[in-house]
């Protein structure tokens, strides 16, 4: 069967501006701007949550690669910092401190990566800690920055350095909504009353403004948070409830004074019912307690958060309430759901504006004709509910992976049961050290294995194959990327230096 222009989508309505809504309208408008016509919707109104102010790598590709974004631009316009890692105080035990850094760790050789031969030296007492072999964990500590060195010789994990932004997630949704505007995306103003479906298969035909316009579309996308007024209000999708291994159910959001070190990681502190994180920006810092209302209310969770702040707050706390989980469905008959929409995984790891993005490009490449073919809409839900699960069980690890007694709180998480595939990843790498990626994972061998020991699952041996190496090579491998690392980063400027000299913001 011929297909024609005919067959098309020449129209697409975005429900809700924000990060996701906006990072939606510019991509579409970038790819399909000249064939489709793009309307988002949203009311000045209904405010931005704007949890999430923390990134990982992957938005430079997103900015870049994808959406033609600067970076200098983007930094200043969104008084956006580095972040290499994040660093996590007091999880296992009261006390611990480690990083989790983006990138690899030191380097493989063969077959095996890194830590294997780390393994067999560390547990003869032979080696540092892990974080000293990778570049972010040991640039994070010292507050130094650098892009990485293009002079690096091949496999030196000092060529590309991997990091991302903490930035001002209202200020990213104001720039992008001025790029598509731009490519020419339409903004309508206004609060939907009603929404109208095809009689023949339930698909969203238009939805109706409280001035009585009326906005119709072939393909929605639902970015209208966790209300999912066409997903789940219109569509009744259903839910995926996964606080049995996510217990948080509750965030307190406060923003304070901007520190005068600026420190290149986010920073997650274990509290009695939940986390704090701390994500420091140009102009100010960003603060919030992530936490379980079964344990702590909501009045003892802000007076926590603001007794523990690095400087003076600067508003009064606000209160966010959320379920762990994500819809049955992300594709619903014409309705794609995006962020908050789509679902909730709570921001220990930044993933919340990556599965947004994710999400888009994964929409552009099973992008659908008229016909909604439903392989390419059963792929997408396929796909996006694998990403949400593997993402889930990296962050249960969190919870589950401590040795606190201290409050029901930690007793919960210590003693609950666990997804079966993360049994299964911590037994593995309990034995002997082994990691295997499941698939297109997002997070990788380094990931895992940094969490794995930074919350003191330490592996009772490692790979026989690493018997077959030398005692002094050995020795040499591993010592050698430790110095190596420890004298490049005592040459690199400091974070603050770097955002002066070539990202400085101007004054908010």
């Amino acid at each position: 069967m011929e297909v024609t222009m005919h067959d098309r989508i020449s129209s697409i309505t975005i429900v809700g501006g924000g990060s996701a809504g906006w990072m939606a309208a510019a991509t579409l408008a970038t790819y399909l701007g000249r064939g489709a016509s793009i309307r988002l919707v949203e009311s000045e109104e209904i405010g931005i949550v704007g949890v999430g102010e923390a990134s990982v790598p992957h938005i430079r590709a997103f900015n870049g690669q994808w959406l033609g974004i600067d970076e200098t631009e983007f930094v200043r316009r969104t008084q956006a910092t580095v972040k290499l890692g994040i660093e996590f105080k007091d999880w296992s035990r009261i006390g611990d401190s480690y990083i989790h850094g983006f990138g690899a760790i030191g380097r493989s050789l063969g077959p095996l990566p890194f830590h294997q031969f780390w393994l067999k030296r560390h547990l003869a007492g032979q080696a540092a800690p892990i974080g000293a072999y990778s570049p972010q964990t040991v640039m994070a500590p010292l507050g130094k920055f650098a892009p990485g060195d293009r002079n690096a010789p091949p496999g030196s994990p000092l060529a590309d350095i991997a990091y991302a932004y903490h930035f001002d997630a209202t200020l990213y949704a104001r720039y992008l909504r001025e790029l598509a505007e731009q490519r020419g995306v339409r903004r309508i103003e206004g609060k939907i009353v009603k929404v109208k479906q095809r009689a023949a298969d339930g698909f969203v035909e238009s939805v109706q403004l409280e001035s009585g316009q009326v906005v119709d579309g072939e393909l929605f996308i639902d970015c209208s948070g966790f209300r999912g007024l066409l997903i789940e209000e219109t569509l009744k999708t259903g839910y995926a409830d996964w606080s049995e291994y996510l217990p948080c159910d509750r965030a307190l959001a406060v923003p304070s004074e901007r520190l005068d070190r600026i420190p290149p990681c986010t920073r997650a502190s274990a509290r009695a019912a939940g986390w704090q994180w701390r994500i420091p920006l140009q102009h100010r810092t960003g603060n919030g307690y992530v936490y379980s209302s079964r344990h702590l209310s909501d009045d003892e969770a802000a007076a926590t958060l603001l007794a523990n702040l690095d400087g003076k707050a600067l508003a009064e706390p606000r209160r966010l309430a959320f379920t762990t989980g994500m819809r049955k469905q992300s594709w619903n008959g014409n309705v794609v759901a995006l962020g908050l929409a789509g679902g909730f995984l709570e921001p220990l790891e930044s993933t919340s504006i990556y599965l947004a993005q994710s999400a888009i490009t994964r929409l552009l490449t099973l992008f659908p004709r008229r016909d909604f073919n439903p392989q390419l809409i059963e792929r997408y839900n396929r796909d996006t509910a694998f990403e949400y699960e593997r993402i889930r069980d990296f962050l249960v690890l969190h919870y589950h992976a401590t040795e606190r007694d201290d409050t029901p709180f930690w007793n919960a998480c210590r003693t609950m049961a666990i997804p079966d595939t993360l049994r299964e990843t911590i037994d593995l790498f309990r034995a002997d050290g082994r990691y295997f990626r499941n698939g297109e994972d997002f997070f990788a061998l380094p990931n895992w294995v940094q969490v794995m020991l930074g919350q003191r699952i330490v592996p009772r041996a490692y790979h026989p194959l690493v018997d077959e190496m030398p005692e002094e090579r050995l020795a040499e491998q591993v010592d050698g990327v430790r110095a190596m690392l420890a004298q490049a980063v005592a040459t690199m400027p400091a974070h603050e230096e770097w955002l002066d000299r070539y990202w400085k913001a101007p004054a908010a």
